[in-house]
């Protein structure tokens, strides 16, 4: 069965990638309508499941990702295949051109990785954002979502199938919704036929899947990022960036878990920044040094706990929780950084651009920011339409991965007749002109 899905995917991507890019726009502009209109039964689809996790005692931060009800996150949903159609073809775009003899002319042009497979715990908006992305790349997608998330995902995925069964040119199969979870190690083992998985979820969700299966692997197992207030951070722009970075939104992976305050902003940085985060009912978990002075100044200590070391500024809170200490330097922020960031996004403030010119060339993440909140790691704040994920890989795609994370490029020749043995090297005495050409006149 997991075999047979993988291959019509396969064979659906070969046809799904010739498509014109207003073909698979227009299907696009069809799947919004038709979520639009069924907006009503997927919120109450989604009202079911949020129900049965609350009754399960499931973990706070999965019931905020699941819920599509709060603030305008169906409303997002939706505008971002809007978006995604908007955004320029990424197919055929031409990045090399070498001419290697006359009549005979090398081309690297963008193309679709092929199929992807994307498995993703409690957000059922991934639904939407995958299958637009997946579509206008040319990608044929197959999607697994959590049992926690099963009945808006069913809804969804009748949809979806339903649309671009009667109202596109997309191929049957090229965007596949399954719900069993059997078949998710047979799918892992199909490497002939996906070429790419994206899990989205937990770390454990993650480690999981890059542990079993030989097909590459975009994505990032946690999102621990961390702020530093340097020593010529304005008070100000501190207090506002953390917050925000911490309480806009907790349980997302860029949520500000950890910050490092320099050793001479105690007196100046720490009091106004702790007292702004507890009135914002954020637990502070915190090294003695810091501690000792929240105490001095009367602190609130219900919001107070002892950090351990070891554990909590290497920890994805997901919560309204946030470890602080004390830097000596930026050198050592930057260390410590280094040493138990998980890669995703990381921040400095400071007024110094010297100092953040450092950080930012030295801190190894996916996404290194200065005067500004790590919550704007996100594919719909890049410009990017929406994202399939962030990836903490150094190859391929890094970051919020959006359309150009889901293109690779393939070499196209065109010559006239043209034959190695012609030259040099292959027993010929022709010489390789290998001139550049313009891509602006191409």
């Amino acid at each position: 069965m997991a075999e047979q899905i993988a291959r019509e995917a396969h064979l659906a991507s070969t046809v799904l990638k010739t498509l014109s890019d207003e073909e698979r726009s227009n299907a696009l502009h069809e799947i919004y309508d038709g979520l639009l209109q069924a907006k009503e039964d997927i919120l109450k689809a989604n009202l079911l499941d949020l129900q049965l996790a609350t009754e399960q005692n499931l973990s706070p931060s999965l019931i905020k990702r699941l819920d599509l009800s709060k603030s305008d996150k169906f409303d997002s949903m939706l505008q971002g295949i809007k978006d995604v159609a908007a955004l320029s073809n990424p197919i055929g775009k031409i990045n090399l051109a070498t001419q290697l003899d006359e009549g005979l002319n090398l081309y690297r042009v963008t193309c679709p990785v092929g199929v992807l497979l994307i498995i993703f715990e409690s957000r059922p908006e991934v639904i939407a954002n995958i299958t637009a992305l997946a579509i206008k790349s040319g990608n044929a997608a197959i999607l697994k979502g959590g049992k926690e998330s099963l009945n808006t995902f069913k809804i969804l995925a009748k949809i979806v199938n339903t649309v671009l069964s009667n109202k596109t040119k997309v191929p049957k199969n090229s965007i596949q919704l399954i719900s069993s979870r059997s078949q998710v190690s047979d799918l892992l083992d199909q490497d002939k036929y996906i070429d790419l998985v994206i899990p989205r979820g937990s770390n454990d969700l993650v480690r999981y899947i890059k542990s079993n299966t030989k097909i590459p692997v975009l994505g990032h197992a946690d999102g621990i990022c961390s702020i530093y207030i340097d020593q010529y951070a304005d008070v100000e722009k501190s207090v506002k960036i953390v917050v925000d970075a911490k309480i806009n939104y907790p349980a997302g992976c860029n949520a500000v878990e950890s910050v490092l305050i320099h050793k001479d902003l105690l007196n100046s940085q720490l009091i106004p920044l702790a007292n702004a985060l507890i009135e914002n009912k954020v637990t502070l978990h915190v090294t003695p040094e810091i501690k000792s002075f929240l105490i001095q100044n009367n602190t609130d200590l219900n919001y107070i706990k002892d950090a351990n070391i070891d554990e909590d500024f290497s920890k994805e809170f997901l919560s309204l929780d946030i470890a602080i200490k004390s830097i000596d330097s930026l050198e050592d922020a930057i260390y410590h950084i280094n040493t138990h960031s998980s890669k995703h996004t990381d921040a400095i403030i400071t007024e110094n651009e010297s100092a953040a010119n450092k950080f930012l060339g030295g801190i190894d993440s996916a996404g290194v920011y200065w005067n500004c909140s790590t919550r704007f790691a996100d594919g719909f704040r890049y410009g990017f339409g929406t994202e399939v994920g962030i990836s903490t890989n150094k190859i391929h795609a890094r970051g919020p991965v959006g359309l150009e994370g889901l293109v690779c490029y393939q070499y196209q020749l065109r010559g006239n007749g043209h034959i190695v043995s012609d030259y040099i090297g292959s027993g010929g005495k022709k010489l390789f002109v290998h001139k550049q050409l313009d891509l602006d006149f191409i």
